[in-house]
């Protein structure tokens, strides 16, 4: 019981700070701010993907697909730090 509320407040904080860097995207045209808000997409969904995969269906392993999205919204940031900030 504890380890899914866990999980699902994991889920929500991310998109708020996901919604919240949008928004401050959308007010000021900061490309930083979109791939910020990017990689924390990508970790709400690496965070759904571990919900279902220890709660809902724990006899199938899916880490390796749950890392995707991690990796993608990660790579997003680096991405937006090392090329967005040379301009």
């Amino acid at each position: 019981m504890i380890p899914a509320v866990v999980y699902i407040l994991c889920t929500l904080t991310s998109l708020v700070a996901m919604t919240l860097l949008w928004r401050a995207y959308a007010a000021r045209k900061v490309r930083l701010l979109l791939w910020s808000g990017l990689c924390f997409a990508g970790l709400a969904l690496n965070n759904v993907l571990l919900f279902v995969d220890l709660i809902m269906i724990p006899e199938h392993d899916l880490s390796t697909v749950r890392q995707i999205p991690a990796l993608m919204g990660v790579s997003f940031l680096l991405y937006g730090l090392v090329y967005d900030l040379r301009e």
